[in-house]
């Protein structure tokens, strides 16, 4: 029996062994939902075990629109179906208050760092609320088996509600859930208001709606508001719709405008050339309170009264136009003119003569058919070029004949002044003006004399005599010989009495109101004395002893930058010799020796070069012998002065003496002028009808960055170091790239061409700095922290821009600042917010408190939470570990308008 009952228990264990390999779980037949939570756990597992930094080495992409936060994403497939989980991580530990540029989860729920599952859709939500709840299981499970404490979301609904569900496991007995949802228009009254809101939150954990008037619950809250100011566009909208208004009042009386109305930019130095958007579009004033605990609803209505000035922290964000940042927009400033003339600069190469672009055989045009195609753009490019250079080309040619009728009616230059002397720092162009203004002047001075003289004269030979007179000179000189009978009657007048001597050197130009002076002397030479301007201190002739007179001279001739360049060239093709110079200055020198001679009668070569040229004559005392005895009797005077030559001018041959053994005995009165403005000004006529097209540009490109650099300087924006350095830098720029212009080294072949548009891109970048600049200089004079911080920030965004062209910036990344406000600020910044005018007040409902000036918050955020002790919870058990932590049971996040809502609630409840 005991045998044969061992043999039946051996028989049943063999049977459960049999039963039990036929009842093996095998898992290659796991289902496809099993499948895809152990790929999800898997992933999850792999993050887990990388870790931020790990993460971030495989390529975890940051996100643009937060400084801290990154994600590595992957694809899940289950059955049909493929899913994209993303994984949120921050780097630094540091908790980010909602000031800070948080995810959209992170604000409505408050969590740092967690998943996002969601199909691969063209809407990219899950709108079947079964798959919703089945994929978030799903993740949950996963997140279980990993002790992963990450919360998960599914997104859900239609995605302009922007609706999600969600889960966390806490680790404990509790689990968190989430959900969020969104109200996009005819939002209910009541939660348009504080009081509505903080009941809606109550009522999420209150048992019955009886209970909100019956107990007090400790609700913790924090409060944010954000004010816009209008924008430009809002504004002249509203100036729009008001000079409409007084228009249609004013209709009897024509011409009746809206004279009060002015632009940003009115007083910059810029505006006479163009006016500049401000590229300040708005302002974001965020107005945050500290944490409250609120017990009831009444407290809620009068924090709904309460005024912004009485919030914690004012935080101001700057809105920026997109365009200054690209391309995109209207280019109107100095910039694109700038463009402009660089390319015409290129294409002026191609023709020797002004009037070739605007000739009918310009091949420019020939290719150009009337069709109602729209050309593409490089052909729009192409053509603006050649409008342009034409535009330039037939400017010019009005231009100069309009100089032409200037010079032949004797009419001064418009805005060009006459006063002697020629400005060598302006372009080349300018100074001919210039030349051509003195030139006309000249030519009406001889004009008017000429005819005065002629009035003079009563009887006809009289006349015929003048006119004999004017021929025998020539051409030239006829009209100023006229001018010279009129010092018939001055010229030969006595010299002033003594005491007109004085211790300097008397050196006066030509002037036809200049009068002879005498001295005391009385002998038969003084009555030729002409052209005297007085003695020159106690100086004596050498061969009489007379006192040495300084003569009235001509003013030197007036010379531009090409003739002076013209004589540098020709002093380095001979050499630079002294008589060389002599031979350059011949005509100045023969009349300066000429009145010389004329106003000391008797003089030789050394009494010039002692009154000319001091540092060639050499005094001797040594061999002084005293004073003469017999024409100074009486007198206590060295004479004959003792000295000799330097050794170049008493060199055989000297140039300067052959000069003055030629020069007439004339004063400045009776020479033939330097200056001759008749031919002086025909060369200039022949210079700018000749010009050639490049030579035009080149000079039209130096004066126009320079004349736009400076009138950008004149920029009133305050203390911007930063832009002091870039305009300083500008400048440098500037002078080392338009050098080959300026010295006439530029060819068509030459890389200055790509150097000017380099230099453009920079002028552009600077431009647009600069008017900013000045926008924020002239919202914040008072507080100049401010401006100096915003622009600041700016700069270290933009700066890294610089250096490409604008078509090449990244637009997609935008500038994001917020400076916080001190409490001396804030009431600058509360101006900005200017009262409603009547028109904007009754396009505008307002259904919000906390008002600014009248002006509601365009965007209102609130989190409401209510704490609890776990211990202390009814969910609590004692089977499990004591959870003594204060715990954040409830919190609900709400954002909107009084035509938007969005709320988001988390709720921690018992597994």
């Amino acid at each position: 029996m005991a045998s044969s009952s061992k043999a039946n228990l051996a028989e049943q264990d063999e049977g459960e062994e049999a039963e039990e390999i036929e009842h093996f779980n095998d898992f290659t037949l796991a289902s496809s939902w099993e499948r895809f939570i152990s790929e999800i756990e898997a992933t999850c597992r792999q993050w887990l075990a990388d870790g931020p930094k790990r993460l971030l080495e495989k390529g975890a992409v940051h996100l643009d629109s937060s400084d801290n936060i990154y994600k590595v994403k992957s694809e899940l497939k289950n059955a049909a179906k493929i899913y994209s989980m993303e994984y949120y991580f921050e780097i630094s530990g540091k908790i980010a208050d909602w000031n800070c540029t948080l995810h959209d989860l992170q604000l409505c729920f408050g969590v740092k760092e967690f998943l996002v599952i969601s199909p691969q859709s063209a809407s990219g939500v899950v709108l079947d609320a079964p798959e919703a709840t089945k994929l978030l299981s799903a993740v949950s499970i996963a997140l279980a088996n990993c002790s992963s404490l990450w919360p998960a979301f599914v997104p859900v609904h239609d995605p302009s509600r922007k609706a999600f569900i969600g889960i966390q496991n806490m680790g404990t007995i509790f689990t968190r859930r989430f959900e969020a949802d969104r109200i996009g228009s005819q939002v209910p009254i009541k939660f348009m208001h504080l009081e509505g809101l903080y009941e809606l939150f109550v009522s999420k954990f209150a048992y019955c709606m009886s209970d909100h008037s019956m107990h007090l619950f400790r609700v913790h809250l924090l409060m944010k508001l954000t004010y816009q100011t209008l924008s430009n566009d809002e504004d002249n909208y509203d100036d729009i719709q008001e000079a409409d208004t007084e228009n249609a009042e004013s209709e009897t009386s024509p011409g009746c405008g809206n004279p009060n109305r002015k632009h940003w930019d009115d007083d910059c130095p810029w505006n006479e050339w163009y006016s500049a958007e401000d590229p300040v579009m708005r302002f974001d004033l965020v107005v945050t309170w500290s944490e409250k605990v609120v017990e009831s609803s009444l407290e809620m209505a009068e924090m709904e009264n309460a005024s912004p000035h009485e919030a914690e922290k004012w935080i101001l964000a700057p809105n920026l136009y997109p365009n200054l940042d690209s391309s995109k927009g209207d280019r109107i400033g100095f910039a694109s003119q700038l463009h402009l003339l660089v390319n015409a600069l290129e294409m002026s190469f191609e023709a020797p003569f002004i009037e070739d672009f605007v000739s009918v055989e310009n091949p420019g045009s020939d290719n150009l058919e009337s069709t109602m195609v729209i050309p593409p753009p490089t052909v729009l490019d192409r053509v603006l070029k050649d409008l342009f250079l034409e535009a330039i080309a037939v400017l010019w040619i009005e231009f100069v004949q309009e100089i032409r009728w200037h010079w032949e009616e004797s009419q001064p230059l418009p805005k060009i002044p006459a006063n002697g002397s020629i400005d060598l720092a302006t372009c080349l162009i300018n100074q001919k003006l210039q030349m051509l203004a003195i030139c006309i002047g000249k030519k009406r001075e001889l004009n008017e004399e000429f005819e005065d003289c002629i009035g003079t004269k009563d009887d006809a030979s009289a006349n015929m005599e003048k006119m004999q007179e004017v021929n025998k000179v020539g051409d030239e000189s006829s009209s100023f010989h006229a001018r010279s009978q009129a010092f018939d009657e001055k010229r030969d007048s006595l010299l002033t009495p003594e005491g007109f001597n004085g211790s300097k050197t008397v050196e006066s130009k030509f002037s036809a109101n200049a009068q002879d002076v005498h001295s005391s002397d009385k002998s038969t030479l003084d009555s030729i004395r002409r052209g005297s301007a007085g003695p020159v201190g106690s100086m004596k002739l050498l061969k009489l002893c007379q006192s040495l007179h300084a003569p009235f001279t001509q003013s030197a001739p007036l010379m531009t930058e090409d003739m002076h360049e013209e004589r540098l060239r020709a002093i380095e093709t001979f050499g630079f010799s002294f008589n060389f110079s002599a031979q350059l200055e011949r005509e100045t020198l023969s009349s300066d020796m000429s009145a010389f001679k004329a106003a000391n009668p008797g003089a030789v070569f050394e009494d010039f070069i002692r009154w000319y040229s001091p540092r060639d004559w050499e005094n001797d005392e040594s061999e002084a012998k005293g004073p003469s005895t017999d024409l100074t009797e009486g007198m206590n005077v060295d004479w004959p002065p003792q000295g000799r030559l330097s050794r170049r001018m008493s060199e055989s041959g000297n140039f300067w003496r052959k000069i003055w053994d030629e020069a007439p005995i004339l004063p400045a009165s009776e020479q033939k002028p330097l200056l001759d403005p008749n031919r002086e000004g025909e060369k200039i006529l022949h210079y700018l009808e000749t010009m050639q097209p490049h030579q035009l540009l080149e000079q039209m490109v130096c004066s126009a960055f320079r004349a736009s650099a400076d009138t950008l300087n004149q920029t009133n924006y305050g203390s911007l170091k930063e832009m002091d350095t870039k305009m300083d830098q500008l400048y440098l720029t500037m002078a080392s790239t338009l050098r080959p212009l300026q010295v006439n080294l530029l060819s068509n072949t030459s890389d200055t061409i790509e150097d000017l548009q380099r230099l453009c891109v920079v002028f552009e970048h600077v431009e647009k700095l600069l008017i900013l600049a000045a926008s924020l200089h002239r919202r914040f004079r008072q507080v100049p922290r401010i401006s100096e911080a915003i622009f600041s920030n700016y700069y270290n965004f933009y700066l890294p821009t610089m250096g490409i062209g604008l078509a090449d910036v990244d637009t997609q990344k935008e500038f994001d600042m917020k400076l916080q406000l001190s409490q001396n600020e804030r009431q600058v910044v509360s101006n900005m917010f200017t009262p409603p005018t009547a028109n904007q007040s009754w396009r505008k409902v307002l259904s919000m408190g906390n008002h600014l000036n009248g002006h509601e918050p365009i965007l209102r955020e609130i989190i409401f939470s209510m704490h609890d002790n776990a211990s202390d919870n009814h969910y609590a058990s004692s089977s499990h570990r004591d959870y003594q932590q204060d715990t954040e049971t409830y919190r609900m996040y709400t954002c909107g308008t009084s035509n938007d809502l969005r709320v988001a609630l988390s709720i921690i409840s018992y597994d």
